[in-house]
């Protein structure tokens, strides 16, 4: 494995059997799983990530009946491996809104920028109280699992599920409140959403571009409205 690189597991199944998303099992979600399937080519840290910490996120790919693309991490930004799980492994599904009331199992992280802007948010973002939202990235694995993933450096990574248009005008408004607080607290706030179309960047829907770029099971596709955009082909 090649330090920094992402890795991906091949898929347990044929070319062909591919299938879409199940809606059970979301991008982003976290699993917790009773046990992780193994694959030639793991790497080395794997086993001792998911025995600290028996969770994983939910990629956004296309699996086959029965099995789930997930991602499970270590430590740093150096330790993200794709892989495959078993449906019959899964204990509990954890979605970034099931944490939006949550707070770390030590509250001393609550001092940690990350987290400090995300109970900044929770009290006054006002824009996002029409929608369900939650965190992703390092502050809803640490939330989820228990384990201290966040550190001084993390940005925060927000989710917010747009099944409705958004106009572009409100995009901006969310943004510049979020940004605003993420200012005061010395850190970046990325804000995806998950749209019909699947996920899109806040911050390029906000800026009026033509087409922006849906991240979707089925491959990255530009698109100049993730509403209206007709489904990916099957």
């Amino acid at each position: 494995m090649e330090t920094g690189t992402r890795t991906c597991a091949a898929p347990p199944f044929a070319a062909g059997d591919e299938r879409p998303c199940n809606v059970r099992w979301r991008p982003h979600d976290l699993l917790r799983l009773r046990r992780l399937a193994s694959f030639d080519s793991e790497p080395d840290w794997v086993r001792a990530a998911f025995a600290a910490a028996p969770f994983a996120v939910v990629r956004r790919a296309q699996s086959a009946f029965g099995v789930i693309a997930i991602g499970v991490r270590g430590h740093g930004r150096a330790q993200r491996y794709g892989t495959w799980a078993e449906a019959a492994d899964v204990e509990a599904v954890i979605a970034p809104e099931d944490l939006a009331d949550s707070l770390p199992a030590d509250t001393e992280r609550l001092a940690l920028p990350a987290f400090a802007l995300y109970a900044d948010l929770r009290r006054e973002a006002q824009s996002l109280a029409a929608f369900a939202w939650g965190p992703t990235g390092s502050v809803g694995f640490e939330l989820a699992s228990g384990v201290p993933t966040v550190t001084a450096t993390s940005d925060l990574d927000l989710l917010i599920r747009a099944p409705r248009p958004l106009a572009r005008e409100h995009a901006g408004q969310i943004l510049s409140e979020l940004e605003s607080h993420a200012q005061r607290a010395g850190i970046r706030v990325d804000v995806q959403l998950e749209t019909p179309a699947g996920g899109i960047a806040l911050a390029e829907w906000a800026a009026g571009k033509p087409r922006v770029m849906a991240r979707h099971a089925q491959g990255p596709r530009l698109l100049a409205d993730p509403w209206t955009a007709p489904a990916a082909p099957t």
